[in-house]
């Protein structure tokens, strides 16, 4: 074995292991929603924690992967050459190529490369984040028949579509080349393609579905209605952070790349001030710390840390951090108060918000020393700080672009369904409870309704 098929090789293990790491974010996903909402509908919103995977599994290898991928282009890192997912569906405007989606690789079907089948597994487990996260938001009263047609929709077209902008050669990512925006949309582990996707998804459900019966009081002020088990949604955002140690190093796609260790040091340090600026924040605003949101607070330090991850210092990352702790106490009291909005989790604050904030730090903090040809651009990607303003507004472009497309299409999604067949339950099964309604069995057979 040569030197290049050994680092081809490394490389390949690296991307599986990390993938694996990625994996087991759903149980941490799956123990957070469940602690965050009642008693009476935890094998509910368990099983849709499990059930979105298998689903999502199908969705993304029948149709999301090639959408998503099918005109990338080489892989270099992996030895795949261009000519495996080769083919882009592209409209030109303004004399210029815009990639819209893929058109190869559906089903991996005649794909003998092992970089390839690799490679679909570590970007699977990324979409099934994505696909996750409004289960949290509609959490309580989602009808289980409608939620298995949301799991295709979002794992075979929503996050496919919008993926291959940035991740899969499409035209969000050819802003710096085409247009001299920087290096284009820049969002290295996913702030925007995964988080910001799953929350501004899960802010159109919530706005089609409702509230929860009992949040708003008849003069509109939202009601607290708490969640049965904290201490297993803190658990679960331990998991989660420990997973986030394969969601950010993991996309070098390269375990030779030394660049891994910043990467890792500031996915940490994000955290750490994320869960310690909500700490201050509920602190400070109820004489007490609150659980629940020192844990999402935490989520919110790594969701905004994703995407600026390898292209800042960890000064810089402990500040995204601090600013997502903030950001994500801030956004849940203007998602209640001011969108009225019920979202049990807080799922559209923690990864919609922070997904936004993750790209648009990038574009400030981004320090100059990491990235030379990304998107096809010679030199390092530098942020405003820096000296580059073009890299700060291709991020912002792209947040734009991320929630007009995304809210757009998923309001669409779940008003079209609403109307044909009802998204959900019935008063009476939701007072009830879904376990009892919807499902064969309850999660605590001793429960106290």
């Amino acid at each position: 074995m040569d030197i290049t098929s050994l680092g081809n090789s490394i490389n390949l293990v690296w991307m599986l292991i990390t993938g694996f790491l990625v994996m087991f974010m759903q149980a941490g996903f799956a123990l957070v929603e469940v602690g965050m909402t009642r008693i009476k509908n935890a094998n509910h919103t368990m099983l849709m924690n499990m059930m979105i995977y298998a689903i999502g599994i199908l969705g993304f290898f029948l149709l999301g992967f090639g959408l998503m991928f099918g005109g990338v282009g080489a892989l270099s890192t992996l030895g795949v050459d261009g000519a495996v997912l080769s083919r882009e569906f592209t409209i030109t405007l303004f004399g210029k190529s815009f990639g819209l989606f893929g058109l190869s690789g559906f089903a991996l079907s005649g794909i003998t490369s092992m970089g390839v089948i690799g490679f679909f597994l570590f970007q699977l487990v990324f979409m099934d984040t994505t696909a996750t996260i409004p289960t949290g938001a509609l959490a309580e009263r989602w009808k289980w028949k409608a939620f298995v047609i949301y799991g295709f929709f979002v794992s075979a077209i929503l996050y496919p579509i919008y993926g291959n902008w940035v991740w899969g050669g499409g035209w969000l990512s050819q802003l710096g080349a085409s247009f001299g925006f920087g290096h284009g949309l820049v969002d290295f582990a996913g702030s925007s393609v995964v988080h910001m996707v799953g929350g501004v998804c899960a802010m159109a459900g919530a706005a089609v579905i409702g509230a929860r019966i009992g949040k708003f009081k008849k003069d509109g002020t939202p009601v607290a209605i708490p969640g049965h088990n904290i201490p297993m949604a803190i658990l679960g955002t331990f998991i989660l952070a420990f997973g986030w140690f394969g969601f950010n190093p993991g996309s070098t796609l390269s375990g030779t790349d030394p660049r891994i260790a910043i990467i890792a040091v500031n996915t940490l340090l994000a955290s750490a001030t994320g869960a310690f600026a909500a700490m201050l924040y509920t602190w400070w605003q109820q004489g007490r710390p609150d659980p629940g949101m020192c844990a999402n607070g935490m989520l919110a330090g790594l969701v905004a840390i994703t995407a600026p991850c390898a292209f800042v210092t960890p000064l810089a990352a402990l500040v995204i951090g601090v600013i997502a702790g903030f950001l994500v106490c801030v956004s849940v009291w203007f998602v209640e108060w001011v969108l009225k909005l019920d979202d049990p989790v807080g799922a559209i604050s923690v990864h919609g918000a922070n997904g936004l904030w993750g790209i648009i730090s990038l574009g400030i903090f981004a320090d100059g020393t990491y990235g030379d040809g990304l998107n096809g651009v010679k030199g390092m990607v530098t942020g405003l700080l820096y000296g580059d303003v073009s890299q700060f507004f291709a991020q912002l472009i792209g947040g734009l672009a991320c929630f007009l497309f995304v809210f757009g299409l998923s309001f669409i999604f779940f008003k079209v369904q609403d109307m044909i067949m009802g998204i959900r339950v019935s008063p009476e099964d939701e007072v009830l409870g879904l376990d009892r309604a919807e499902m064969t069995s309850i999660a605590y057979p001793r429960d106290i309704m």
